[in-house]
């Protein structure tokens, strides 16, 4: 069985039902795509698969222990004036775990190296993140997931506003992630990026979720745009997530 499963949910927010009888499996060492229109539902469904929004029916299961779900959101929620370098950033994710009130260790210090010569950061350890590039802010961000050892892994348009280099990087890093085990869940709206990393795909529309293929999306008119188009696939494109 898969450690992370819907079974007829229903989200709401604000007294308005946002998702309904959504059912299914999302596979362990397999990327999939959260895809769909503006106001679909997938800043709704992340949230409720990290507990911070109670189903109003049916039930999230999930064998991951809290300490191992990582939820990476959009940049914009990233307060840069707050006085924090890149190597304390990546420190952070020993938090869930480790405590926040604890102090670090030679063996966290060593990982945290490994981690940030992973991402090509390491020149920047002591950097504020005030001052890094969009790219380089990401990359942080992803060391921090990384110390964290994550094994369900949420993320909320990765790679908008970065450069192609660190598109590269973090592709790389998730695809390895993946091979180890992880289940990683990512919303995308740019059609190269489903094709080069998404396995699976999980469409949001009109309050209804449907799972199917990247080649299923990519195979649908796109009118001229590399961005996903926020069709409902036909009945025969879908995949059994029973």
């Amino acid at each position: 069985m898969a450690r992370l499963a819907l079974h007829d949910l229903s989200l709401a927010q604000g007294g308005r039902t946002v998702l309904e009888h959504v059912e299914g499996q999302f596979p362990d060492g397999a990327i999939t795509a959260l895809i769909g229109p503006n106001g679909a539902g997938k800043s709704t469904l992340i949230q409720g698969i990290m507990g911070l929004l109670k189903p109003s029916q049916g039930r999230i299961e999930c064998a991951v222990p809290r300490e191992r779900r990582a939820w990476l959101p959009q940049q914009l929620a990233l307060d840069l004036s707050f006085p924090m370098s890149v190597e304390e950033l990546v420190m952070t994710g020993t938090w869930p775990s480790h405590g926040a009130l604890k102090g670090y260790c030679g063996p966290h210090y060593r990982k945290a190296r490994e981690v940030m010569a992973r991402l090509g950061i390491s020149h920047l350890a002591h950097r504020p993140l005030g001052e890094l590039s969009g790219g380089q802010r990401q990359r942080a961000l992803f060391g921090r997931t990384l110390m964290q050892e994550a094994e369900l892994l949420l993320l909320d348009e990765p790679f908008a506003n970065v450069d192609i280099e660190t598109v590269e990087v973090l592709t790389g890093v998730l695809r390895d992630m993946a091979d180890q085990g992880t289940t990683i869940i990512v919303v995308l709206h740019d059609l190269d990026q489903l094709t080069r990393l998404a396995d699976e795909v999980l469409l949001l529309d009109n309050g209804h979720a449907r799972w199917t293929t990247p080649q299923a999306v990519i195979d649908q008119p796109t009118r001229g745009t590399r961005r996903v188009s926020p069709f409902m696939p036909t009945q025969d494109a879908d995949t059994p997530h029973a």
